[in-house]
Formats: structure tokens, sequence, C-alpha cells
């Protein structure tokens, strides 16, 4: 019997080594794969900005003069600058080369003038820092001046330059990657702008960030294409004016005086921005002033004064602007009329946790078709189980009115008394409230899976 214990307790022995090395493989395998996603998870994450470290040369070496360079160069000359810092303002009027400082290589305008004017088609300027514009309004001084077709200005740090690039009526042009500040020592109002489009089109401005400017500004331009860029602490993260058919895509900006705004600016497709933290100013996340026929899809609108501004849009009232699958939540207004606008298709948005879901300034909101959005305010049932309200959202307006007659009191929002206020108005109306707008078939909770794209 002896040697059967013995062998019983050999095999209780090995199975509970058996278990250990079990449990030692699985925890390395959970490990390694935790590791693998970790990876993968920040090789998706978007870059914004330049993706190259720069490295500046020593005080002690010399200012090399660029200009005669470039002069020499014949077209299609790809030019490799060694570390150093090279004088400018450099004009470039040769088609196709290529000036590559490595990151290495400074291109310092002295403060006279525009840094890098580029007048020329084809030409490639990228891995720059470029700095020290002059700043004057009147010449627009700028890092790179830009006029002419199918450039690419890649990978640079423009700094300390009154405007970023200025793109003057020219086409077909990259702006990709460039890390972009206007001068320092200035307030944000008599700062200069990013980027400035004026009379060009079909130009991508992609993964670039620009702050502590004062607005990114597209004037009379169309069929442009702004993707994956990156707007911080600016004045307007992006501003159209007279410009159509331009296309938003899964941009971030933070902490701006406005994110976006549409001013007679028709046909623009937003989707997949994060629109985040504006309360500076006017606060709106996107603003829309008489301009139609445009699509807002799948944005987020976060944490901001106003999420949606509306004034006399859509101009003419045949051509709708679509508003779905947004997201528009810890807003002091979620929507705001500036006046009994109508033409403007509300679907599908989820509207949580703001202070007022839907403001119109003069009388109502009811002429724009609002249906299947998400109401975090309503007070219904859903009986069949299809996820819509049994009745429909009906959006009355009690103690709001107080401010339309003195706007000091909105300083008291959310305080006891006009909660009680409020309260005693909708128990026993004292006087008939305004009749805001009316969702026919809400959505009763919002699906857990339905998720929006926008990423920081």
């Amino acid at each position: 019997m002896k040697p059967e214990k013995a062998e019983t307790f050999l095999s209780n022995e090995e199975n509970r080594l058996s278990g250990f090395c079990f449990y030692l493989k699985a925890g390395f395998t959970g490990l390694l794969l935790m590791l693998v996603v970790t990876v993968v998870a920040r090789a998706q994450e978007p870059r914004y900005g330049t993706l190259t470290t720069f490295t500046e040369p020593p005080a002690s070496y010399d200012t090399i003069a660029l200009q005669p360079i470039i002069d020499a160069a014949e077209p299609g000359t790809h030019i490799l600058l060694k570390p150093a810092v090279y004088s400018g303002p450099v004009h470039i009027s040769t088609d196709g080369i290529v000036i590559d400082g490595r990151g290495k290589a400074v291109i310092d305008g002295m403060g006279k003038n525009s840094v890098v004017f580029i007048n020329a088609d084809s030409v490639q300027i990228k891995n720059l820092l470029i700095r020290h514009s002059g700043g004057s309004f009147d010449k627009m001084n700028s890092g790179v001046r830009l006029k002419g077709d199918y450039n690419v200005i890649e990978n640079c740090r423009i700094e300390e330059c009154l405007f970023g690039i200025d793109i003057w009526q020219c086409n077909h042009n990259k702006i990709i990657h460039n890390e972009i500040t206007s001068l320092s020592n200035r307030s944000i109002a008599i700062k200069g702008d990013a980027i400035r489009l004026w009379y060009s089109k079909f130009n991508i401005i992609r993964g670039n960030y620009w702050h502590n400017v004062r607005d990114m500004v597209v004037w009379y331009s169309a069929e442009n294409l702004f993707q994956g860029n990156k707007g911080v602490g600016d004045r307007y993260g992006i501003h159209f004016m007279y410009s159509h058919n331009n296309r938003i895509q899964n941009n971030v900006l933070l902490n701006n005086s406005v994110g976006v705004f549409l001013m007679y600016s028709e046909r623009t497709i937003m989707t997949g921005n994060l629109i985040e933290g504006n309360h500076i100013g006017s606060g709106m996340a996107l603003g829309m002033k008489e301009t139609s026929s445009n699509q807002i899809l799948n944005n987020r609108f976060i944490y901001c004064t106003e999420g949606i501004h509306i004034d006399v849009s859509p101009y003419v009232l045949e051509q709708k602007n679509t508003i779905e699958h947004n997201e528009i939540a810890f807003c002091g207004t979620a929507v705001y009329f500036h006046t009994n606008q109508e033409g403007n298709l509300f679907k599908h948005n989820y509207f949580h946790n703001n202070l007022t879901q839907v403001f119109p300034e003069v009388t109502t909101a009811r002429f724009n078709v609002w249906d299947n959005n998400y109401w975090d305010d309503y007070q219904g049932f859903d009986k069949n189980g299809d996820n819509i309200g049994d009745i429909p959202y009906i959006l009355l307006s009690y103690t709001e009115h107080l401010w339309n007659f003195n706007r000091n009191v909105k300083f008291f929002y959310g305080a006891p008394i006009l909660a009680v206020l409020d309260f005693l108005e909708r128990l026993a109306p004292f006087s008939k409230p305004k009749f805001v707008l009316k969702d026919k078939k809400p959505i009763f909770r919002w699906p857990k899976n339905d998720t929006f794209t926008p990423v920081r």
C-alpha cells in the first residue's frame, strides 16, 4: 500500500506543478496580449503636428544665405540642407525643387518680411523650422506665402511668424503635419492666422496642429479638405466665409472661442469632428449664418456655451441643413436659434446633460423637423419595447422666457429660487408656456453600441 500512496502523492505534486505552469503561461500570454493591444492602439491614435523631433543647430554655427543656393537650383533639384541657420526672406520661383531640412535646419526671416515666398509649382518644403517673420498685417507677413499649384509643405514647425501659411489664389496644394504658432508677444486679437486660404481650391489641409494663433480662415475657397487637424486655444478653430463644397473631417478643436463657423458657406460636409471646451467669447461649437445645404454628421459638441448656433440658416428654405447623429452634451444651450428659423432637419442626435436643450431667441423652433432624437429629459414610456417613446417629446419653455426680458436673470440659472419658480410654473402656470418643439418619435434609450468616431 505504501508504494501506491507514494505514487498518488507524486501525481498530486505533478498536478500542482502542471497547474502552476498553466497559470504562469496564461498570465504571460495575457500580459503579452495587453502589450500588443496597447502598441496597436497607440499606433492607431491620430498624430497632429510634426512627426519628427527637431534639433536646432548650435548658436555658434554661422548663418548661411539660402537664396544663392535656391537661385542656382535647376527644376527638380533636391536640396538637402545641413544643420545650420539659413537667413531669409527666401524667394522660390523654380518649379519642382525640394528643400529638406531633415529636422536640423532653420530658416530665419530676421523679422523683416515673410520668411519663405513660393511663386512656383510642385515645390516641396519639408522638415524645416521656419521662424521670425515680420509683424505687418498690410504685407501679410507669414512663415510661408504660397502662390503656386501642386506644392507641398510638410512636417515643418512654424513659430514666431505673424501668419503661418498664406495660400493665395492657388490650387491642389498639400499642407501636411505642420505645427504653427503666431507671435508670442501679442494678444490673441492681434495675432495672425494659422493657415489662410484666399480664392483657393482643391487643397488638402491634413494632420496639422495650430495653437496660440488668432484664427484659421477659409475665404472664397471651395472644394478643400480639412482632415485630422488639431486647433487649441484660438479664437476661431476654422472660419469659413463665402466658401462652398468644403469637407471637414475628424478634426479636434479644443478650448477656442468658436469651433467651426459657416458664414455664407454652403454645401459643407462636416463629419467625425470633436469640438470641446469653448467658453471664451461666444463659446459656440458650431455656428451657421445664412448658409444652406450643409451636412453635419456624426460629430461631438461637448462642454461648450452653445452647441449649435443657427442664424438665418438655411438661407434658402428649400435647401435644408441636415444635422444628424451628433452628440451634443454638457452645453449651456444645445441648439440656439437666433430667429424663428425653419428648414433644418435634426435627426437621431444625442442630447444629454445640457442646461437648456433648445432655445429660440424669438418664439419657437417648431418649424424645423425634429425626428428620432434622444432627449435625456424625456418623460415618457416605451411599453412595446421598440425604443421609441410612446408619446412625443414636447419641449415647453417656462422660466426661460424671463431672460428674454432681462438677460441678467440667466446668471441665476440652476439656483434654487429659479428651480422652485420653474416647478411652480409647470405645476400651475401663471401664463401660457412657450412651445418650442415636438419630436414625434423620440429615442427612449440611446443604444450603448451607437458610438461616435471622433477621438482626441
